[in-house]
Parts: structure tokens; C-alpha cells; sequence
């Protein structure tokens, strides 16, 4: 469900974005986050972190507020900074996933490396799953800040929740903020697990079938059972 515009939901953004850094899966003012949200008229959009500035020196007014009801290459955004130069990659990931309310994007050590090595994520581990497939692939080499870019994006992203930008970083969806970091968090472990993997010889990877029986059981991984109420 999408959220309406409001302080608490711009806080939590900043927050997030903040907390990149922290983690160490970005650096200075790299990246970028953005949510859902609602516009008091009712309109459709997505709050998103701006250009060039440091996470640290954000408020909520420094937002800016796109709308998702002109097309994912028509910028109508209310707030007085420009946005960061990747605001069409987060709108046409929303556009194409109905299902996801936040997106995070991070530029993280061991994952860029790889990306910038055009080298996928393959099942050398199970987690692999938690980004919803058999493996994280990498998105095609296009520029920063183009239509191209938040194309072959959002293409990656059609079934899966992660991806690898090639000579880029990483681009994560989830159904809200915390899950994206979480994500991407995630994402940069296990590129930094597969990059010692890779030094020790040849990768010894889980069998297709596994896989499958993997995404099924990932369908309850981390869920806990509803108490049922009191009456």
C-alpha cells in the first residue's frame, strides 16, 4: 500500500540512506534511495533522495517528490532540489512492479567489483535466493542517469529483487525501505563470500534442482506464524 507524502516517510528515507553509509555500502553521497508516496492531491509517486548532496546534510525538505502518472521519462516533481540523475531508473522499476514500494541503489565494494567485471552471482550459496532467482545477474552497461540505464534496469528486475549494474553497483527492490537495505546489504555479502570463493579455485555451485526446492522454502524464510488475537 503506498503511503501519503508526509515528514515520518521522509525521515525514514533520510534515514535509510544514512544508514548506507554506516553499513559501508556506500560512500559519501553515492547512490540513491526512494520510496512510495502519495501526494496530498492523491497522485501516485515516489519520494527520492537529490543530487549531490552528502546524506548527512539532508532534510526532509530536500526530498523531491516525482510523479509516477506521466510516464517513467517525464520529470514532474514537486521540491526545490534537482533529483539524483537516476530518478527514471527508480520510476520504472515502480512502474514495472506493482509489488514494490522502496528502492535502494549503492555503488558497495566487493559487488561493484564484480559488476565492473560484468560477473553474475551465481548459486555458490543458498542465500543467492534471497534476491529471488537461481542467481544475481548483471544489468548491460549503459550510462548513468539515461533512459537506457533505467531500461535494461528495470528489465533486470522484472522477476528478481536484485541486480548488478555492469561498471556501476547494485540496484534492489522490496516492499518497503528496510527490506531494500536489507537487500543490498545482503547482495554485497554474498559478493564478497563469492570473490574468496573464486580465489580458492573453481566454484562449486548448488545443483539446479536444489535451487528450486530453495525459492519454495524461501517462500517462508524469516516469516513468523500470526499469534492469533485475543478476543
Amino acid at each position: 500500500m503506498m503511503e501519503k507524502d508526509s515528514k515520518a516517510l521522509r525521515v525514514a528515507l533520510i534515514e535509510c540512506a544514512r544508514e548506507m553509509n554506516r553499513r559501508g555500502i556506500n560512500v559519501n553521497k553515492s547512490g540513491n534511495v526512494s520510496v512510495l508516496a502519495q501526494a496530498e492531491d492523491g497522485e501516485k509517486g515516489f519520494l527520492i533522495t537529490p543530487t549531490g548532496i552528502p546524506y548527512d546534510d539532508l532534510e526532509p525538505s530536500d526530498l523531491v517528490w516525482i510523479s509516477l502518472m506521466h510516464g517513467a521519462s517525464n520529470e514532474v516533481k514537486k521540491g526545490h532540489r534537482a533529483p539524483s540523475s537516476e530518478w527514471e531508473m527508480h520510476a520504472r522499476v515502480y512502474l514495472a512492479r506493482s509489488d514494490v514500494s522502496a528502492v535502494v541503489h549503492t555503488h558497495s565494494c566487493y559487488a561493484t567489483a564484480l559488476a565492473c567485471q560484468d560477473m553474475a552471482i551465481p548459486p555458490f550459496h543458498y542465500m543467492v535466493a534471497t534476491a529471488g532467482g537461481k542467481s544475481i545477474d548483471v544489468a548491460p552497461y549503459a550510462t548513468f542517469g539515461t533512459s537506457e540505464l533505467a531500461s535494461v534496469a528495470a528489465k533486470a528486475l522484472a522477476v528478481k529483487n536484485a541486480c548488478l549494474l555492469s561498471h556501476h553497483g547494485v540496484l534492489t527492490c522490496a516492499r518497503s525501505l528496510q527490506g531494500a537495505l536489507t537487500l543490498a546489504t545482503e547482495v554485497e555479502n554474498l559478493a564478497k563470500q563469492y570473490t574468496v570463493v573464486l580465489s580458492l579455485g573453481t566454484p562449486k555451485l548448488i545443483p539446479d534442482e536444489e535451487m528450486d526446492n530453495v525459492l519454495v522454502k524461501f517462500g517462508t524464510y524469516g516469516k513468523q506464524p500470526q499469534v492469533p488475537q485475543e478476543e
